[in-house]
C-alpha cells in the first residue's frame, strides 16, 4: 500500500493544513508555503516554533512544563533564593509556589508575615491570603481579609470574590453571599461563579431559580466557540450534573 501508516499521514497532513491556513491568514504564504509543502514535518514545525509561538510562549511552556515534572526543584529554588535575599518579592513567590502545590499553611506563614511596613495593603498578597484561608476552610479569615479589597475593579471577576461569596454563605450570611453571587451573574462569562450561585440556590431549597440558573449556563455554552467550550468545560458539565439532580 501506498500509505502503510495511515495515521501518520493523517497527523502531517493536519498539519500542514493547520500551517498554510495560519500562513494565509496571516499573509505568511509567500515566505513559508513551499518549505511546508515539500518538508512537512520539519517545514511545520520550524513554523509553528517560529510564527506561531514567540521566544515567551515557548519559554513559558517549558517553564510550566518543568514546574508540573518537578514542582519540588521549584521550590527549592525558590527556598534557596530567599535563603540568599529575603526580600519581598521573594518571599511571595515562595508562597505563590507553596500555595500552588497545596503547602497552604507554609504559604499562610509568608503571606502574613509579608503583610507589615509599606506592604502592609498589598493587594495582591491579600488576595493570595484570602485563597488560601478558603482552602483551609478559615472562612471567618476569608470574609476578614477580602472585605478590604472588594473595591479593587479585578475583584469582581476574580477567583477571590467567589471564595469570599461563599465564605460569607458559610458564614450564615447569605443575603450578603447572593448580593455578591448576583454581581458575578452576567451573560457569557464567570461560569465557575454562576455555577456556584446555582448551587447556593439549590441549597437555599430555591429549586426552580436554580433549575433556571444552570438551563442559562448550558443555553449559554451552545453559543460558544470551540475553545470557549473547552475552557469552561469543568463548569458545564457540573451544571449539566446539578440539573439532573433536580429535575430527576
Amino acid at each position: 500500500m501506498f500509505f502503510d501508516n495511515n495515521y501518520y499521514y493523517y497527523i502531517v497532513i493536519g498539519l500542514q493544513a493547520i500551517c498554510v491556513i495560519h500562513a494565509l491568514r496571516k499573509n505568511l504564504h509567500q515566505k513559508w508555503i513551499w518549505l511546508i509543502v515539500f518538508l512537512p514535518v520539519i517545514g511545520s514545525l520550524i513554523y509553528i516554533f517560529t510564527e506561531m509561538f514567540n521566544r515567551r510562549d515557548v519559554q513559558n511552556v517549558q517553564s510550566n512544563l518543568s514546574n508540573v515534572l518537578n514542582p519540588g526543584g521549584q521550590i527549592s529554588k525558590l527556598e534557596e533564593r530567599l535563603r540568599f535575599s529575603d526580600t519581598f518579592n521573594n518571599r511571595i513567590a515562595l508562597a505563590d509556589a507553596y500555595l500552588a502545590n497545596g503547602q497552604t499553611e507554609k504559604a499562610v506563614k509568608l503571606y502574613e508575615g509579608s503583610l507589615t511596613g509599606a506592604f502592609t495593603e498589598n493587594e495582591h498578597v491579600r488576595g493570595q491570603l484570602a485563597l488560601s484561608y478558603f482552602a483551609l476552610k478559615r472562612y471567618e479569615d476569608v470574609v476578614s481579609i477580602a472585605s478590604a479589597i472588594v473595591q479593587l475593579p479585578q475583584f469582581n471577576r476574580s477567583k477571590v470574590h467567589i471564595c469570599y461569596a461563599l465564605s460569607l454563605a458559610y458564614c450564615g450570611e447569605e443575603e450578603k453571599a447572593e448580593k455578591e453571587f448576583k454581581l458575578m451573574n452576567g451573560q457569557f462569562a464567570n461560569y465557575e461563579a454562576r455555577y456556584n450561585y446555582g448551587i447556593f440556590l439549590d441549597k437555599a431549597e430555591r429549586k426552580e431559580e436554580a433549575i433556571q440558573q444552570f438551563n442559562q449556563i448550558l443555553h449559554e455554552s451552545t453559543h460558544l466557540s470551540s475553545r470557549e467550550k473547552a475552557s469552561y468545560r469543568e463548569w458545564f458539565q457540573l451544571s449539566r450534573d446539578a440539573l439532573k439532580k433536580l429535575t430527576a
